[in-house]
């Protein structure tokens, strides 16, 4: 029998030991619909549950179905599923709740193997609610392959917390719940009632709060609660009738398609809208060069190129290529690098512009699309005339160092997704700047091996007749790379800052705005002000009160009748607005600099 047994265990290590992740995948997959739960642990299985996995010190096991105590007493986290719509539950996405100590605690291991690939857990679902505590827990949201992954990356001492703590343990459950009641984030037909009596549709805050004074706690609903969405969207539905101005809606794909020029020159004036729905982040790529002064002199380039109160500049590091969310997540790349590209990054870049995204070359040896790269040593580091080719066909010559390399295309390629944009001015006309199609939805990208970012201080210029051509040349190499700019969809007009307006309050029903001054009167000092950490309001009667409007100081007027706005209609809202109290209170402002200090405390 001790024979057999030992054979059965080699057997089962010679199956699943190599594969251990994908034994748990199949469970998952082939369990979370049932009533049972899954745990990720770093501890003795309890009793009833049964070891599926162990690894270390840390078990894989599943159970009989789980679920919370008392819902009250987690907190949920402002998180709209109408800034995520794609983060709704579905039915192939689960909840589960993770349970982590500071580092601090005795007797835990310090945080995840350094030497192994680390897993963020942000990264692999949405956060819903909170318990602070020891241990602290999160309830969040995954589709099932990514809960699997967090779970893997526990068990191997991968997984980190955004927090710093230490996981220690996993568990998915049958239902986010408390015992006896259905699950909440399951249709109308199962929605539950926290409070008996009382109509969750009767409350005045999206966030399903008690009425003041009622108690502390918000009541957890998950994104998918019916009767949350339905208030949200008729809140959203009144914002968007009574806006003057139209809010597009999106296409499912919402990519920047853009139609075809018959010009291949790059176009001029034109500034694009983005509507990838990325966030506007622009990313530069400096391969293992670490240099500070690097990344700073790129980015001071760009900041001078585009309008830089639109976007945000960061660096992307190789290590962050593969592990970080940055390809849905950014409008523009920029490759400033001679190094080679490893296979494992050049693919995520391709993924890049498959998904709508743009890619800036400086020099760089990125290609694809059957364009390569063919050394021209005597070109190297050398100052040459460069013909570029603009939108209204003429043609811009400025002098410009070059790397050293020039572009060819193969025959076989498709020749309408590669366009040449500038070429040196000599015999060969080598191209040294093309522009090339990825894709069906939009991605495109504009590569360069002449140095668009080196000016005449550059440590490459060696003589002073070198330093001469490239100074005069300056304009006009603005000039380009701000057409390159536009032409890849950025916005490179300097947006002019508007002033700051006062905030009105607003309310389309007259009982509900009275009540809310009477309670005004008992919340702010002699002097009508309400102050917070970041921004204090002074309430006013009328907009003749002579306060000045500042970052740190925002006069609210109170009084209805002074109100217009050519871009918002109270009236409209209220029409559009089929709520009890959701909604019933506003805060209107032409400019601000941000709503999130105004609601800070």
């Amino acid at each position: 029998p001790a024979m057999l047994i030992t054979l059965c265990y080699l057997y089962l290590w010679a199956r699943w030991g190599p594969r251990s992740a994908a034994l748990v995948r199949s469970t998952v997959r082939r369990l979370h619909r049932s009533r049972c739960s899954f745990t990720f642990c770093a501890r003795q299985p309890h009793p009833g549950e049964r070891v599926c996995l162990r690894i270390g010190g840390k078990v894989f096991c599943t159970g009989e179905a789980q679920f919370l105590d008392d819902l009250n007493r987690w907190s949920v986290l402002l998180i709209s599923p109408f800034i995520y719509p794609e983060r709704l539950l579905t039915a192939e996405h689960i909840a589960f709740v993770t349970e982590s100590t500071s580092a601090q605690t005795e007797n835990v291991q310090k945080g995840p193997d350094s030497s192994k690939e680390i897993v963020k857990w942000s990264e692999f679902c949405s956060p819903l609610a909170y318990k602070p505590g020891e241990p602290f827990k999160l309830i969040a949201e995954a589709s099932v392959d990514n809960f699997s992954s967090l779970g893997i990356a526990f068990l191997e001492d991968r997984l980190q917390m955004d927090n710093g703590m230490v996981p220690h343990r996993i568990v998915y459950m049958d239902a986010v719940t408390p015992a006896g009641k259905s699950g909440l984030g399951r249709g109308e037909e199962e929605k539950s009632k926290l409070e008996e009596g009382r109509e969750h549709g009767d409350e005045g805050s999206s966030l399903c709060d008690k009425e003041p004074g009622a108690g502390e706690h918000h009541h957890l609903h998950l994104s998918s609660c019916h009767e949350c969405l339905q208030l949200e969207n008729s809140t959203i539905e009144s914002v968007k009738f009574a806006s003057a101005e139209n809010i597009p809606e999106l296409p499912d794909d919402c990519s920047s398609k853009l139609e075809e020029k018959e010009d291949g020159g790059l176009e001029k004036g034109a500034k694009r809208t983005n509507l990838t729905g990325k966030p506007p982040n622009i990313l530069i790529y400096l391969g293992s060069e670490a240099a500070r002064e690097r990344f700073e002199q790129v980015r001071s380039l760009l900041r001078e190129c585009i309008d830089a109160e639109s976007y945000t500049i960061y660096q992307l590091h190789p290590e962050q290529v593969l592990r970080d969310p940055w390809v849905e997540n950014s409008l523009l790349l920029v490759i400033a690098t001679e190094e080679p590209i490893p296979e494992g990054i050049h693919k995520q870049f391709m993924k890049f512009l498959s998904k709508g995204g743009k890619i800036l070359g400086f020099s760089s040896s990125f290609t694809f699309g059957g364009v390569q790269l063919k050394h021209k040593n005597k070109l190297r580091k050398a100052v040459h005339e460069l013909v570029v080719s603009k939108r209204d066909s003429n043609e811009v010559k400025l002098n410009l160092l070059v790397s050293g390399c020039v572009f060819e295309q193969g025959m076989k390629e498709d020749a309408s997704r590669v366009k040449t944009l500038s070429w040196l001015n000599n015999a060969d006309e080598d191209t040294v700047m093309v522009h090339l199609t990825y894709g069906s939805s939009g991605g495109e990208a504009v590569l360069s091996q002449a140095h668009l970012e080196l000016d005449s201080n550059s440590m490459d210029v060696q003589t002073e007749e070198d330093f001469n051509l490239l100074k005069m040349s300056n304009s006009k190499r603005y000039e380009v790379l701000k057409e390159i700019l536009t032409s890849l969809g950025l916005s490179c007009e300097l947006s002019e800052i508007p002033t700051l307006t006062p905030i009105f309050l607003l309310s389309p029903d007259e009982e509900i705005h009275l009540a809310f001054l009477k309670w005004l009167e008992g919340n702010v000092d002699a002097e009508g002000l309400r102050a917070s950490s970041k921004v204090s309001l002074k309430f006013v009667s009328s907009c003749e009160s002579k306060v000045e409007v500042t970052p740190s100081l925002m006069p609210v007027v109170t009084e209805m009748g002074s109100f217009s706005s050519e871009h918002f209609s109270l009236k409209t809202y209220q029409e559009h607005l089929h709520t009890k109290k959701l909604g019933k209170i506003l805060l209107f402002t032409e400019v601000t600099t941000t709503t999130m200090n105004l609601l800070d405390g």
